[in-house]
């Protein structure tokens, strides 16, 4: 068996705290927001999105090329169930380096993405874009797109392990860079290829930002130390709740 992560000095977590309880209200304001304007079939965000749809379809028909590399991008680059595999990945060496409350944290933070990104499907029931001549196909209903939120959720929290790791600016930024490519470049692909419209992915991108925020506050609620304590596997009681 490797030895348990050893324990870390916490880097100012408690000032982290507002900041990520902050942007989750917000960014999640905003999804809920976009989210009623969706439910009611707002005209004006229909028509944009029916606009982009058009103008995007109309040039995938045409390059059959680029159209292949965008589903080669989105069933495996980018599918939900390789985000999934990542997070597994991940918890699995948390759990067996001795970090099995953040294991758990993070197996949790992804279910309840899914289960969330789910149950506003079945609830909104919006239906994909319909074409004559489609590039792709997909199932299920259509907002929020599960692609584009389980891309998101993955890599927000990829980049929130590596802060909380205390990572250097390098690989951080290497990592936030990844992640918004990953998050554009999922949410260009499902709209390009046309099985989503524009506020689909949008909303799964809010949704996602939202739910990583707020279970980023909440973790660090939740393991903050005492002044000067120390959080990770090798801390007791006295300093933190151990993970």
């Amino acid at each position: 068996m490797p030895s348990p992560l050893p324990p870390f000095r916490s880097p100012d977590r408690a000032a982290r705290t507002p900041p990520a309880v902050w942007t989750g209200a917000v960014v999640g304001a905003a999804a809920l927001a976009l989210l009623a304007l969706v439910a009611a079939r707002w005209s004006p965000l229909m028509s944009l999105d029916r606009s982009v749809a058009d103008a995007l379809h109309r040039h995938a028909v045409t390059d059959p090329g680029l159209v292949r590399v965008s589903r080669v991008l989105t069933d495996w680059v980018w599918d939900p169930w390789t985000m999934r595999a990542l997070i597994a990945v991940t918890v699995v060496a948390l759990w067996w380096r001795g970090a099995r409350t953040l294991a758990l944290w993070l197996a949790a933070t992804s279910l309840i993405g899914t289960l969330l990104q789910q149950g506003l499907k079945a609830a909104v029931g919006r239906k994909r874009p319909q074409w004559p001549d489609p590039v792709d196909s997909a199932h299920y209903a259509a907002f929020p797109s599960g692609h584009a939120m389980t891309a998101v959720v993955t890599c927000g929290l990829f980049v929130w392990l590596l802060r909380l790791y205390g990572a250097g600016p390098g690989a951080r930024a290497a990592v936030l860079a990844v992640a918004v490519v990953s998050a554009i470049g999922v949410a260009a692909t499902r709209v390009y290829l046309g099985v989503h419209w524009l506020t689909d992915v949008v909303g799964g991108a809010l949704l996602g930002v939202a739910l990583v925020a707020l279970s980023a506050a909440a973790y660090a609620r939740y393991a903050a130390p005492r002044p000067g304590g120390l959080v990770g596997p090798g801390a007791d009681r006295r300093g933190s709740r151990p993970w």
